[in-house]
């Protein structure tokens, strides 16, 4: 029996719609009674935030392993258990409920014992994790993103809030909150839990000094002005300066959970690396190019700033924007691109139902408010596929390309629909062809 088709029947789809979010709670309650709450036993970690949360999870699920923990994974990248990580097929970041319940069924019959949940704002708002008792929340940073949902910023802020809420509601749980101190939402986030332990490199109850930071990862000490006892020293491969932050809150779940200093260290440096997330590709060429998935213009500023200083040539970047979604930010990321890059091509992200014109121009605006001239370092090449292989051409010995927007994703969208898709693949095409 399709338990789906026949909860459609009894809430149809226009009035499921109607009443949103109370249909998607409607149906969570449902899914949880005939599945017997499967999330019940588990120990739960949900992390929330604009950006760094896949690569906060991944970073948390590593080090638990690495603890001897069984310990499961559900992120926008990928799921599973243990080093046995499935590729998410799926363009969203939580499941649909049906499918959660599922995976949370199967996850339990595996004997997992901790389960690190990357958990979204439409997630929270929609009440699809009903059900799942959170232990421990981490947010990473909240900034302009998902308005064209939430409406307000504060709308969308406080639907990320309702991780911490659920978490402290949680008797049998941690309780514990892991927040981003410099963020400036971070004392909200820390009034919804009972004990918040927050992270940053300026101020926080942990925080890292002595950083070394190299294209090819950062080092640091972290220490705590309340336990002066406290020193650990940490060492990831994953570069950039954000990543300093995420691998700050995965050392504070590892602190939350009493693991031992040598595990927190071992586990955050045994992660190499996570798919479209500053992924690079040698195939030989003289010049680099980067995956990544940042398409907030947070992520773009902060990606750009440490990027660019170390561009040895011409910096070159490349993306879209969604169709349908938040359009407010499209002459903002024209408008970063412009002042960091060299060069600006812009092209299809996922257009679904809109002109994909309207997108590209909206962004291009932002692009000559910073100097950017059409084609002369401003060059709009909608088909992907084609941009990418304009953008590789045009760089030269020491350049760096920057692929954003896409990342990890198997499909792209257009009005039609779905269709697969593999960044990382397909500029190794385009890169093979040069040599």
């Amino acid at each position: 029996m399709n338990i789906r088709k026949v909860v459609k029947k009894i809430i149809p789809s226009g009035l499921f719609a109607a009443i949103e979010p109370y249909g998607h709670l409607a149906e969570a309650v449902g899914f949880n009674v005939l599945h017997g709450f499967p999330a019940r036993g588990l120990k739960v970690i949900g992390v929330t935030g604009t950006n760094g949360k896949t690569t906060t999870s991944y970073m948390i699920h590593r080090m638990l392993h690495q603890a001897g923990y069984k310990v499961g994974l559900m992120s926008t990248v990928g799921y599973g258990v243990g080093l046995e990580i499935a590729p998410q097929m799926h363009h969203m970041t939580n499941v649909s409920v049906p499918e959660l319940m599922q995976r949370l069924k199967w996850m339990r019959q595996q004997g997992v014992e901790w389960l690190v949940l990357e958990t979204t704002s439409h997630a929270l708002a929609q009440h699809r994790v009903f059900g799942v008792p959170y232990s421990v929340a981490v947010m990473t940073n909240v900034t302009h993103e998902h308005l064209a949902y939430h409406r307000t910023f504060e709308r969308y802020r406080d639907a990320k809030r309702r991780l911490f809420k659920l978490a402290n509601r949680n008797k049998h749980g941690l309780r514990v909150g892991v927040i981003n101190a410099e963020d400036p939402s971070a004392e909200l986030f820390a009034g919804d839990i009972a004990t918040p332990l927050t992270y940053g490199v300026e101020k926080g109850d942990i925080r890292a000094t002595d950083i070394k930071s190299t294209p090819a990862g950062n080092e640091y000490t972290v220490v705590s002005p309340v336990d002066k006892d406290l020193k650990l020293h940490i060492k990831t491969g994953l570069p950039g300066s954000f990543n300093i932050y995420n691998s700050l809150a995965a050392v504070g779940v590892g602190l939350a959970l009493e693991l031992k200093p040598r595990e927190i260290e071992q586990g955050i440096a045994a992660l190499k690396g996570v798919e479209g997330r500053m992924t690079r590709l040698d195939e030989g060429q003289n010049f680099d190019v980067i995956v990544d998935y940042a398409h907030s213009p947070d992520s773009f500023e902060k990606l750009f700033k440490d990027i660019k200083p170390v561009v040895e040539g011409k910096l070159i970047v490349l993306f879209g924007s969604l169709g349908g979604g938040d359009k407010t930010k499209r002459p903002l990321q024209g408008r970063l691109a412009g002042e960091y890059a060299d060069e600006v091509i812009i092209c299809e992200e996922d257009d679904r139902q809109e002109d994909p014109r309207v997108i590209m121009n909206e962004i291009a605006a932002g692009a000559e408010k910073s100097g950017k001239v059409r084609d002369k370092d401003l060059f709009l090449v909608h088909d992907r596929t084609e941009a990418i292989e304009f953008a590789i051409k045009r760089a030269k010995k020491g350049d760096t390309v920057l692929l954003l927007g896409k990342g990890h994703e198997k499909t792209i969208e257009h009005a039609d629909g779905e269709h697969p898709w593999d960044e990382t693949g397909t500029a190794q095409t385009a890169l093979r062809r040069l040599t």
